[in-house]
């Protein structure tokens, strides 16, 4: 069972805290009201262009940074994303831009200083704190996870180590959720989890693996590095990202919502395709969705300027000391993905991908109605972050929106001539 005075504590914290080719708006499923489940669906259509907040600097290096970018943020909203906002950095250019719709009913546009849910973004503030205790010597990233827990991790589990909890080669599974699709999961979405619970849930099975022998890309890693940051500090993981981070970086927009299912503040409304009341398939309005399913892997709220700030001061050094530590967040473990069998692609906090040519680094995130994420060249020349509105953020496939605007930031993926 959730403790009572442990919840109120994060409440009260959480609020103390708050400092592919994009098919047309035709192609728009119809609207359910989320207030309202027997409101009659509506068809719209609106349209907007994007919305260019500077016109960059630096740019000679790279004259069509620009027409990238506003290219890729055409046409929204569109069946794939309601809204998308950008913001690109670094000394090879700075562009802003933001398209779509703050909701379809009014059609207003976009709020470009809009907060949104950044899903598993979060993972870097988590594994930024626990190599800030690291550095501190009040843990071991050697150690075993269940020397710190070792009433919640059993036995069975006592070689995983901290390190292998951060770059998801600990082989724990993933606990256990009722139900199997999006309107199962939409119909249970004000339902409050107890990482505790769910720690329980993933250590009662079998582990996938030897640890450190495969990586597994897996929330419960970052679940039980929450449970481990409270445990060492005898304080709530919330509260310390806040002391650790969020206050120190001026990071004023970006809080946690702690048990409330909704968004503090001003944001862009999200969206997902899923099967209506009257069984047709359309779009639901899913802005209000509580998050401790994903807790210190996956609820933190944002803003692309915060976000943008943190990920500069990340790369600097400024949040975890340059050296043996931060280089954690820019080394892969030498192992193949259980999945794909693919050379591991997730470090300490942070997976890396090859883009024109060139060594990404950063962080994808995705709660319903909302994709994000951070990244930069290691040498911080170009930084990206964005938030795109996406109708299926939790889908199988990349966006089709943020897959351009990826594209258009670093260029095409390694190996590939066409995005897809």
């Amino acid at each position: 069972m959730r403790n009572p005075r442990r919840t109120a504590l994060r409440a009260v914290l959480a609020t103390a805290l708050v400092l592919g080719v994009t098919a047309g708006p035709s192609a728009l499923p119809a609207l359910a009201s989320t207030t309202d489940p027997a409101r009659p669906t509506l068809t719209l259509t609106p349209t907007t262009s994007p919305v260019l907040t500077g016109t960059g600097t630096g740019t000679a290096s790279d004259p069509s940074l620009a027409r990238r970018l506003s290219a890729a943020l055409a046409g929204l909203p569109s069946a794939d994303a309601t809204a998308a906002l950008v913001r690109v950095g670094g000394r090879e250019g700075v562009w802003r831009g933001s398209s779509g719709v703050h909701d379809l009913v009014s059609g207003r546009p976009a709020d470009a200083g809009a907060r949104f849910r950044a899903g598993s973004v979060t993972k870097v503030f988590t594994a930024a704190v626990v190599l800030q205790l690291a550095g501190e010597g009040r843990i071991d990233l050697d150690g075993s996870a269940r020397s710190y827990l070792p009433e919640l991790i059993p036995a069975s589990y006592e070689d995983v180590t901290v390190r292998q909890l951060l770059n998801h080669t600990h082989g724990i599974p993933a606990p256990d959720f009722p139900g199997t699709t999006v309107e199962e999961w939409y119909a249970d979405r004000f339902r409050i989890h107890d990482p505790r619970d769910l720690v329980r849930s993933a250590t009662a099975k079998p582990r996938e693996f030897e640890p450190g022998r495969r990586q597994h890309y897996l929330n419960i890693g970052y679940t039980i590095a929450g449970l481990l940051i409270e445990r060492v500090t005898g304080d709530t993981y919330e509260h310390q990202v806040g002391v650790r981070v969020l206050k120190p970086l001026g990071l004023r927009d970006t809080s946690f919502p702690g048990t409330d299912p909704g968004i503090a503040g001003r944001h862009n409304h999200g969206y997902q395709t899923m099967r209506l009341d009257d069984g047709t398939t359309g779009l639901r309005d899913v802005s209000v969705w509580g998050t401790t399913d994903g807790w210190a892997a996956g609820d933190i709220i944002s803003t692309t300027a915060d976000l943008e700030r943190f990920t500069n001061a990340l790369f600097r050094g400024r949040v975890v000391p340059d050296g043996a530590l931060l280089d954690e967040m820019f080394t892969l473990p030498k192992v193949t993905d259980l999945k794909t069998g693919q050379d591991a692609a997730y470090s300490v906090g942070l997976s890396m991908k090859v883009l024109g040519g060139r060594e990404v680094w950063g962080k994808t995130g995705g709660r319903w109605g909302y994709n994000t994420a951070i990244a930069s060249t290691r040498d911080g020349a170009r930084t990206l972050v964005y938030s795109v509105n996406s109708t299926d953020a939790k889908g199988q496939d990349m966006n089709k929106v943020a897959q351009k605007i990826m594209v258009a930031a670093y260029g095409m993926p390694e190996g590939t001539t066409t995005a897809r």
